[in-house]
């Protein structure tokens, strides 16, 4: 799951770009605020960083990447590519 602290009012269209060539389907994806976020269903919480503070949600690791909102579509590639090392990263020490 993703919520963000200020979401937008729709997904970033490189976002939605980088998901696809992924394969990842998009259908109803939409921006989603922490609010409501219920952190106890989850077993881990991470932030992405981007310069933020979530007093609301027990935020296990801070990745402190950048947000790519608003740059070029490489730059969506580059930050997924990080987001999904982290995550197999994650994955092979579970």
């Amino acid at each position: 799951m993703s919520a963000g602290t200020h979401p937008a009012g729709e997904v970033a269209a490189n976002a939605l770009k980088v998901l696809a060539s992924k394969g990842i389907s998009t259908d109803g994806m939409r921006p989603k605020g922490l609010e409501g976020v219920d952190h106890t269903t989850f077993d881990k919480i991470i932030s992405m960083g981007c310069g933020v503070h979530c007093p609301a949600l027990p935020i296990d690791e801070d990745w402190g990447l950048e947000d790519p909102v608003g740059g070029h579509y490489d730059v969506y590639v580059d930050t997924a590519e990080e987001i999904e090392r982290r995550l197999l990263a994650l994955l092979e020490h579970s």
